[in-house]
């Protein structure tokens, strides 16, 4: 029985989730009604509600994300035959060293003396990517005997945190005992920033330790590490290092910062695409609080700065799209919407080549439009206006979707040209820079077409769809029934509910052509088919970017429902977006790292055994 009763929790959700879509069923054979420029209007309340359920979720999502003092002190070994000496006030025997790797891979060379003159063969001490910008523990053999003193070197250019050594019991050795030459001073200066214990408040996790670390490579003019993205998202992750220092929750800043801006632009979204007040309301809070989108843009890594893009992207092409556009009306009236798409684009594709499936999106949206319009200005005899109209149209989108992203992106290689020791304005106009960003495009092109290398939490696209697969981020067991993970799945209620949406309103758009519908599916369809088509390992963590339209496709499920019956509506919608809420402080524990009874996980969390494994 304990094997199967978990099944219960899933079970009771899908129904809910029933439930709550029942009444929208019959609705779906009518054309959707679109709202009208009254319904879109911001009014005070929206001001009021979209700017708390900011405030509210910014205070969640910045809440326990990371030590805000850190290591800011390295022993950088820069050249070969660099020692940091230590010697203890007395010969005794450690048991271990705990130290906080920098940045760079290799290892140390760690030699004991138990005289102060004759040092045993060195062992090694690493610095791989497990150890980057994190504490790590390294056991000291008691064969050594009681040790004097203790010799560091590296086989490699290495940055070397702050260090502490315990006795064998366990007891950690006070600094006043240690005496050091002055290459290892920077090892032994902010002892206070020792931890109790390695944890992903105080240490980078996951591919923190990538991201990061081209981070500061980037400030540092260093060749950069991780070059299989483009460099906008690290530069955008450094703005919150130069802010908040070498911290976890420096490193993590602006990412956060970016979850929480996708919340009044996802509002505003809403508000364009279906009016009124609760839907942009209860969208917003099922997006603020799905898991994916409270992971995801806590951790150090690039894609929240993708799926922001992608979500400006969209919502300033429909601003676009709405507004009229015929004889006598202002460019200036739609121009600036189409503009601001498309540097969205261009910030995007700067991040992750993600943006570049979303871009393809909107150019089928685009010509689905113009085509429209073409059999709609032909039957009122506009034909030649309409030749002239999309001649510019094509000029304005290749200026704003073509030459002003290609511009971004290639200024967005600075950095690199930087390490290569390239100054001033003139760079961008040198055969050395030019060649670095065009050698980088061919790199990422065949390093992403050969991952294949298997992950235990990889994980393919019809099990994103399906909540099945969660990727573990981080995982510490404290052996005393207490652990603390972090997970990165979808919020049941999104993730099911969504596909419905998506899978309901897709006869519409084709049927009924209904032009809100047929957006929708069209850029959940750019944003997904892509992957199905890969073949390299992928995460959950790769439909990040289409929960942007989960939400809106679950409201358009209901928007037609508010018309037919309020009262049913406002109901069925809010205990959608309760249930929504729920199921986050349920999970809470294993989204944020929190440290939790293994009973509570096991027994109510773990829904899929084998697969939901945190």
């Amino acid at each position: 029985m304990t094997g199967y009763y978990i099944l219960i929790f899933p079970v009771i959700i899908f129904n809910l989730i029933t439930l709550c879509f029942l009444p929208c069923f019959p609705l779906l054979k009518r054309p959707s009604a679109c709202p009208s420029a009254d319904e879109k209007r911001m009014r005070r309340r929206d001001y009021i509600t979209m700017s708390v359920i900011t405030i509210v979720y910014g205070i969640v999502a910045f809440t326990g994300l990371g030590d805000r003092k850190g290591v800011s002190s390295f022993c950088r070994f820069d050249e070969l035959g660099q020692e940091a000496v230590i010697e203890f006030n007395e010969p005794l025997l450690p048991g271990s060293i705990m130290y906080f790797g920098g940045i760079y891979t290799g290892n140390y060379g760690l030699s004991f003396s138990s005289d102060g003159s004759a040092f045993s063969a060195p062992e090694e001490l690493p610095q791989q990517h497990g150890q980057v910008l994190k504490w790590n523990y390294y056991d000291i053999s008691p064969d050594h005997g009681p040790v004097k003193s203790v010799k560091i070197t590296s086989d490699y250019y290495l940055w070397l945190g702050e260090m502490a050594f315990f006795d064998k019991n366990g007891e950690r050795i006070d600094a006043s005992r240690l005496t050091f030459n002055a290459f290892a001073a920077p090892l032994f200066d902010e002892q206070e920033m020792v931890p109790e214990y390695p944890y992903y408040l105080n240490s980078a996790y996951f591919d923190e330790s990538y991201h990061v670390r081209t981070a500061i490579e980037h400030m540092e003019d260093i060749w950069p590490y991780e070059i299989s993205h483009p460099p906008l998202g690290k530069i955008i992750i450094s703005l919150g290092i130069r802010l908040f220092g070498l911290t976890p929750f420096g490193w993590r800043f602006m990412g956060t910062l970016t979850g929480v801006l996708m919340l009044p632009f996802m509002y505003l979204f809403l508000k364009k695409l279906f009016g009124g007040f609760i839907i942009p309301c209860c969208g917003t809070l099922i997006f603020a609080f799905d898991f994916m989108h409270y992971v995801q843009t806590r951790i150090a890594t690039i894609d929240s700065y993708g799926v922001f893009f992608i979500l400006l992207m969209y919502f300033f092409f429909w601003m676009y799209l709405e507004v009229p556009r015929g004889e006598g009306i202002s460019r200036g009236k739609w121009l600036p919407a189409l503009m601001l798409s498309g540097i969205s684009f261009g910030l995007g594709t700067a991040c992750k080549w993600i943006c570049l499936y979303a871009g393809a999106g909107l150019a089928l949206i685009w010509l689905i439009d113009r085509i429209q319009r073409g059999i709609l200005m032909r039957r009122e005899g506009k034909s030649r206006f309409f030749i002239r109209e999309t001649g510019e149209n094509v000029l304005w989108c290749v200026l704003f979707f073509v030459l002003i992203p290609a511009v971004i992106y290639y200024l967005s290689y600075y950095p690199y040209g930087r390490a290569q020791g390239l100054e001033g304005v003139t760079m961008f106009f040198s055969r050395e820079y030019a060649g670095i960003v065009l050698e980088n495009q061919s790199f990422m092109l065949n390093y992403h077409s050969g991952v294949h290398t298997p992950h235990p939490y990889a994980s393919r696209w019809y099990e994103w769809i399906l909540d099945i697969r969660p990727i573990l981020y981080f995982l510490k067991d404290f052996g005393d029934g207490t652990r603390s993970s972090i997970a990165a799945f979808l919020n049941p209620v999104l993730c099911w509910a969504g596909l419905a949406s998506v899978i309901m309103i897709a006869p519409r758009a084709v049927l009924l052509r209904d032009k809100r519908a047929g957006f929708l599916c069209i850029a959940y369809l750019a944003n997904i088919l892509p992957w199905i088509m890969v073949q390299r390992i992928l995460f959950a963590y790769h439909y990040f970017a289409m929960t942007v339209f989960l939400v809106p496709a679950l409201c358009s499920v209901f928007a037609p429902l508010e018309k037919e019956d309020r009262r049913v509506f406002i109901r069925n919608l809010c205990g959608l977006t309760a249930l929504s809420v729920f199921l986050f402080a349920v999970f809470y524990p294993v989204l944020s790292g929190i440290r939790t009874p293994v009973w509570y996980i096991r027994g109510g969390l773990q829904w899929v055994r084998g697969f939901w494994q945190f």
